[in-house]
């Protein structure tokens, strides 16, 4: 990114920011398969997998995640 592009990404409002950034996150997660994966991740992600499999009453919906922490919907 050219330097006059980040001054003028920075004169957008904090909205504007936030918007632009939800929608370069958007275009990233769009393409999964672009992001490459550690083995490093995949030995984590395997892992976790395992230990759910293993004990999925440790386990809670997303739900009751939430209500835990007091959102809303």
């Amino acid at each position: 990114m050219s330097p006059l592009a980040f001054k003028e990404i920075l004169q957008l409002s904090v909205a504007e920011r936030v918007q632009l950034a939800e929608d370069i996150w958007d275009s990233i997660v769009a393409s999964p398969e672009s992001l490459p994966v550690t083995d490093a991740q995949k030995q984590e992600l395997d892992r976790r997998r395992d230990a759910h499999a293993t004990n999925t009453a440790a386990t809670r919906s997303w739900d009751e995640i939430r209500a835990k922490l007091g959102e809303k919907g």
